[in-house]
């Protein structure tokens, strides 16, 4: 069983790596903006490569496991989906031009990869150590779904974001951001760029959101393994879903009640689960038939245009 783990983090190492070394580096290397045929070709790209990862999942450690991993997987992209609208109204309000905005996602991505390990880790540690906590996840969770369904959008103030804030204490800000570099020179003077400050405010919300994520995955599964790995493939497909759904983002008004309705069902879960556990499956089927209700309820009641 040791052997089959190492080498299932030995595969996932190098999908990873390799797949981001593809995609961030090769593929796009170029500063060019991204088209949504080509954004829809990476996002299969991703589900593929999630799917054919869970494949081995199944033949190494059995249906049990691939099933959690699946479930993580549909979970972690549907909250994604959310966290989308907060990245279209970042580069809205600092009025990011299309073409800079590839270049931003690729540095927030490989910063999500290693905040994720840090948060997905010490989530499961506390998990397995103290038997309380599933309530406290749980209660997150529920806490978050009410926030999502009852918070009136707010105006986008990034001032007063803690992050940007400590940021300014000690690096002066330009005005200027020539050729999407973070950093420039004035006068003899390092000033960081504003799309440096757009890179810590993407930082920052997937900051948020993992705190609601990782929980909600750890209500699918224990294993440290299927939680962070599922994360990771979901993130790693985050740039090319906000490039395939940036520009139609207004037509999905219900999804939100249906990543809260999931958020509640999953933290009811949690909290339930030393009495009765839900099987993985039934937790499977339920989400996606949540999605399916809320994205077909979207497209057929289309909110009228003021």
């Amino acid at each position: 069983m040791f052997q089959v783990d190492l080498f299932l983090w030995a595969l996932f190492g190098f999908l990873v790596c390799a797949a981001l070394s593809i995609d961030l580096f090769i593929a796009n290397r170029r500063d060019s903006e991204i088209s949504i045929r080509e954004a829809g070709f990476w996002v299969l790209i991703w589900v593929a490569l999630a799917l054919v990862f869970d494949g081995v999942v199944f033949y190494l450690k059995g249906s049990g496991k691939a099933l959690e991993f699946l479930t993580g997987y549909v979970v972690e992209e549907s909250l994604s989906v959310d966290n989308l609208f907060v990245f279209v109204m970042i580069f809205s309000h600092f009025r990011v031009k299309s073409l800079h905005q590839p270049r931003v996602l690729k540095w927030g991505i490989l910063g999500a990869v290693v905040m994720r390990a840090f948060f997905v880790a010490t989530g499961v540690t506390l998990f397995n150590l103290f038997h309380w906590m599933i309530y406290v996840f749980g209660g997150l969770l529920i806490f978050a779904a009410l926030k999502i369904l009852f918070d009136e959008e707010s105006e986008f103030e990034p001032d007063r974001n803690w992050a940007v804030r400590f940021f300014r204490l000690f690096m002066p800000v330009s005005t200027q951001s020539p050729d999407q570099k973070f950093f420039i020179k004035e006068n003899g003077k390092w000033f960081a760029t504003p799309l440096f400050i757009v890179l810590i405010l993407i930082e920052t919300s997937d900051l948020i959101f993992a705190l609601d994520s990782v929980p909600a995955v750890i209500g699918i599964s224990r294993d440290l393994f299927i939680v962070y790995s599922s994360n990771i493939f979901a993130i790693l497909g985050l740039r090319a879903l906000y490039f395939m759904l940036a520009g139609v983002m207004d037509l999905f008004r219900f999804l939100k009640i249906g990543i809260c309705v999931i958020l509640t069902f999953v933290g009811i879960k949690l909290m339930i689960s030393r009495i009765f556990e839900i099987p993985t499956g039934f937790t499977l089927a339920l989400i996606a038939l949540v999605l399916t209700v809320s994205v077909a309820a979207s497209l057929i009641f289309k909110e009228k245009k003021k």
